[in-house]
């Protein structure tokens, strides 16, 4: 997810784009003083989001927004201001939303839970995989991607949760098989597992969605729609999609994901 945030005011940006950051740390956040140089980069650059100081000088958070909506309509407009006399124009604009200052962790994360444009699912993704509820993966037609083994599957799962970080075959297999000892013969059931995990991607031209070096296994993130990826970006679908149920099939997925079982 892209996020701009504009405020003439140095200390108040840095404060605005800490915040943003704050209540979603997936996001990627540029920043702008000025709202010419932010109308330069949209030009250029697809947002989807961007939280707008109302009261600037030169060219007020309203006028940016108009000129924003031409530039794409689909954009989600949240207004931050000190002032309240601009309520009224920043309501006429169908904004997502209107932040009052001091700008919090909490007050973002109000507003980019109920976005007026939920951020879609990715254009380019080679899977779709489903968190919430039962973990299944499925084509971007539909068809759910057959597994040559179960085990690979949770491998796969797992890799998900990880969403993008970088773990070991030994974590992994600590995860699946708990106090199983990690000796020879476990060593060379994960190479298979990660064999055939390969090979069903490999089958379905998806092989590169896993990221794999000397002892270190990934998935990439950016080839994958996910609806447990979208709720950390407080995409509205996914965050109301989400009812306590966290690949349900998986013991060890429960507790990984209790926290959130009252988000």
């Amino acid at each position: 997810m892209t996020i701009l945030a504009a405020d003439d005011e140095a200390l108040a940006l840095e404060m605005l784009v800490d915040s943003i950051k704050e209540a979603c740390q997936s996001a990627t956040v540029f920043d702008f003083q000025k709202p010419s140089k932010l109308l330069e980069f949209a030009q250029e650059n697809k947002a989807d989001i961007a939280f707008l100081d109302i009261h600037m000088r030169g060219m007020n958070g309203v006028e940016l927004a108009k000129k924003l909506k031409d530039i794409n309509p689909k954009i989600n407009i949240i207004f931050v201001t000190g002032f309240d006399e601009y309520t009224g124009d920043a309501m006429a604009m169908h904004a997502s939303g209107y932040v009052m200052k001091p700008v919090s962790k909490e007050k973002i994360e109000a507003e980019l839970s109920d976005l007026r444009f939920p951020i879609l699912p990715k254009s380019n993704a080679k899977l779709k995989v489903q968190c919430f509820g039962n973990f299944d993966v499925f084509t971007p037609d539909g068809t759910p991607v057959h597994f040559e083994r179960s085990k690979s599957k949770e491998v796969f799962a797992y890799l998900i949760h990880k969403h993008g970080s970088s773990c070991t075959t030994r974590e992994i297999a600590a995860t699946l098989f708990e106090d199983a000892p990690y000796d020879l013969k476990q060593q060379a059931y994960m190479q298979k597992i990660l064999s055939a995990l390969n090979k069903s991607l490999k089958k379905i031209g998806c092989e590169d969605i896993i990221n794999k070096t000397y002892n270190s296994i990934s998935v990439n993130c950016d080839l994958i729609d996910c609806d447990y990826f979208r709720f950390f970006d407080l995409d509205s679908g996914a965050v109301n999609s989400y009812n306590g149920e966290y690949m349900e099939q998986y013991y060890w997925a429960d507790f990984m994901f209790e926290s959130y079982d009252d988000y």
